[in-house]
């Protein structure tokens, strides 16, 4: 069972990162999407928190045998979601950076040859 003060500075550390995604999204920073991900990440923490007994009743019905399996594997797939949105994006931005580079020296082209 998590003691008092252990939970206290869950809850702390839980509040100081939902404050810090909310601060990021309003500077733009922080793309929406991730936002997305990273709440739904703190919601898991603070239910775990919060209600601890209830997520030991989830993660036998689902077949772990040990909540803290459960959430290890709700993070790695989470972190996996963030990775391959970002190898998407990476991906994505490879393809205009090129046809970027096809235009300019298209238009260089053109100017050289206009002088």
């Amino acid at each position: 069972m998590i003691t008092g003060n252990l939970r206290l500075v869950v809850i702390v550390f839980i509040l100081f990162l939902f404050l810090l995604i909310v601060y990021l999204l309003r500077k733009r920073k922080l793309s929406t999407k991730f936002a997305i991900v990273w709440f739904l990440a703190i919601m898991v923490m603070l239910l775990t928190v919060l209600l601890p007994d209830v997520m030991k009743y989830i993660a036998n019905l689902i077949g772990f045998e040990l909540l803290s399996n459960m959430l290890l594997c709700i993070f790695i797939a989470i972190l996996l979601f963030i990775t391959l949105a970002l190898t998407i994006m990476v991906s994505s931005n490879k393809r205009r950076i090129t046809l970027l580079i096809e235009e300019v020296s298209i238009l260089k082209k053109e100017l050289e040859d206009k002088k």
